[in-house]
């Protein structure tokens, strides 16, 4: 089974501050395929503020920059194209 039960905040991976988890059921053999982590206030709140503090320096960064960025970021999902189709499958 799979465990997404961690947030990417801030530039890492870390555990939530309330951990609520929550079966993933995979609806065509009522199997349990993966655990998460169910949000709470005080993760959003940290996401937010990290997110605030991002702007900062994005919002002033160039065009070719953020276009390097999103090709990077359309790069890595295509890396793991075959992970998400399974996983939307399941």
């Amino acid at each position: 089974m799979i465990d997404y039960r961690q947030f990417y905040i801030d530039g890492q991976w870390v555990d939530s501050q309330q951990p609520r988890d929550f079966p993933v059921i995979n609806p065509a053999t009522e199997e349990p395929i993966a655990t998460i982590s169910l949000g709470s206030a005080v993760d959003v709140d940290r996401a937010v503020a990290a997110a605030r503090r991002a702007f900062a320096s994005w919002s002033q960064s160039t065009v070719a920059h953020r276009k390097a960025v999103s090709r990077r970021v359309r790069d890595a999902g295509r890396a793991r194209e075959d992970e998400i189709v399974a996983a939307i499958t399941a």
